[in-house]
C-alpha cells in the first residue's frame, strides 16, 4: 500500500467552500473536463445531528497507462463511488470515495476534509486529502509496487489539477454570489 497526502488552505470561508464543493465538476472548472457525469444516488439529513449525507456516482473519462491496459484490458471510462458528510454545526465536510472501476486490480480509498482554518476560521478553510492506494493484482511484489507507484504519481498530478480547478470554481462562485447579494441589497433600498 502507498499513501498520498496533501493539504492546503483556501482563502475562502468554510461557507463558501462547502457550498462551492457541490459545483466542483461544473463547466467553470476547466481542470475537471475528464468528469462526464455526477449522479446523486441519495441525499439525507439526519434529523438529530443536522448532518447531510450524500452518495454520488462520478463517471470519468480517464485513460490508464498503456502498459496497464495491455496487462489488464479495459477502457477509458471509470466510476467512483463517493459518500460525503456535511456537518453544519462542527463546520466540517468529509468526503470518502473509492474506485469501482479496476477495483480487482487497484483499490483507491480517498478521504477529503474541509474545515475552518485554525488561524483564520472566518475567512480561510483548511483542506486535507489522503488516498490509500493498494494494488490487489496477483503476481510479483515488483509488479504491485510498480502499479502503486504509478498510481500515486498519477493521483498526485490529478490532485494538483483538482485544487487548481476548485480555486477557479471558488473564485467564480464568490463573484456570482457577490453580484447576486449586491442586486438584492439594491432592491431592498
Amino acid at each position: 500500500m502507498k499513501v498520498f497526502a496533501s493539504s492546503c488552505t483556501f482563502d475562502y470561508s468554510w461557507n463558501e467552500v462547502s457550498t462551492a464543493n457541490w459545483r466542483k465538476y461544473c463547466p467553470w472548472n476547466d481542470k475537471s473536463t475528464h468528469v462526464v457525469a455526477v449522479d446523486t444516488l441519495s441525499r439525507v439529513v439526519d434529523p438529530h445531528t443536522g448532518i447531510l449525507r450524500t452518495e454520488r456516482l462520478i463517471t470519468c473519462n480517464q485513460s490508464a497507462p498503456q502498459w496497464v491496459l495491455s496487462l489488464f484490458g479495459g477502457n477509458a471510462t471509470s466510476h467512483v463511488y463517493e459518500v460525503s458528510y456535511v456537518d453544519p454545526v462542527a463546520k466540517k465536510v468529509t468526503m470518502c470515495s473509492t474506485n469501482l472501476t479496476w477495483s480487482n486490480v487497484l483499490n483507491v480509498r480517498e478521504m477529503v476534509v474541509y474545515q475552518p482554518s485554525q488561524s483564520m476560521p472566518d475567512s480561510k478553510t483548511d483542506f486535507k486529502q489522503e488516498a490509500k492506494i493498494t494494488a490487489v493484482c496477483s503476481g510479483w511484489q515488483k509488479i504491485k509496487n510498480k502499479v502503486e507507484e504509478a498510481s500515486v504519481e498519477r493521483f498526485s498530478q490529478n490532485a494538483k489539477r483538482g485544487r487548481e480547478g476548485f480555486e477557479t470554481v471558488l473564485e467564480m462562485s464568490r463573484r456570482v454570489f457577490g453580484e447576486q447579494r449586491e442586486r438584492e441589497n439594491q432592491n431592498m433600498r
